[in-house]
């Protein structure tokens, strides 16, 4: 399964996917590809917390905007995870990082099946109430650094509440490094889409279009096939 996971700058997706290796890694295999636009510093700053083996984080550049990479054209990411695929197969999960953007920053299902959206209580109470497509219809909203709230004026179980209106039911999570709780829900989830996403009962949300793309054995989708969408393996 190929999860991505997107949101604004400095709201803790790489400290999020260390977490998520931290948990997982001894009962899934797994590798990361992250995306900076000129830099491999999140890639760097994984490598170095020891999450997992080095040769299984992928740093890719994406030299413009970060949603061009996820959503627009996924081909680098498509090809750096296909080769994560096959160096280390069998896989079971890939964590795609989205470089920070906007609240409209998606993952094309060209390349993810399932999504992780992340804000912090650092940017704001109001927040989740602006929503967008990755707010609105990601898989998973995580509302991060939640023993921050204090500190910053934001009363965090509103912006949970705020959050659970805008997205119709669809799960939100309130995540801090201080709360073991909260880690272990986080890990929980994740294994449960896992799950069903091997029994064929997972359905991806795909709040970003299928995207025009090449994988690693040459075969293109254009914008026609994109339209009417097909399966990857």
């Amino acid at each position: 399964m190929r999860l991505g996971v997107a949101g604004p700058v400095g709201t803790g997706k790489s400290t999020l996917i260390a977490t998520l290796c931290r948990e997982l890694a001894e009962q899934i295999s797994m590798a990361v590809v992250t995306n900076d636009i000129y830099t491999d510093e999140d890639a760097r700053l994984l490598r170095a917390a020891g999450v997992l083996p080095v040769e299984r984080i992928h740093a890719v550049e994406t030299g413009a905007c970060p949603h061009t990479a996820i959503r627009d054209d996924v081909t680098p990411n498509l090809l750096a995870v296909e080769d994560m695929e096959a160096d280390f197969a069998p896989l079971d999960l890939v964590v795609v990082e989205s470089g920070g953007d906007n609240l409209t920053a998606t993952f094309s299902p060209a390349l993810a099946d399932a999504q992780i959206f992340c804000l912090d209580v650092a940017g704001g109470g109001d927040v989740a109430r602006k929503g967008g497509p990755g707010i609105e219809r990601a898989d998973l909203l995580v509302v991060n650094k939640t023993d921050l709230a204090p500190h910053v004026g934001v009363d965090a179980e509103r912006m949970v509440a705020d959050a659970t209106e805008s997205r119709g039911g669809l799960p939100v999570l309130a995540l801090s490094q201080q709360d073991d709780v909260s880690i272990k829900a986080l890990a929980s989830w994740v294994l449960q889409v896992l799950e069903d996403h091997r029994a064929g009962i997972h359905v991806p949300r795909d709040p970003g279009p299928m995207a025009p793309h090449t994988h690693a054995d040459g075969t293109t989708h254009t914008h026609e096939d994109a339209d009417h969408g097909h399966e990857h393996g």
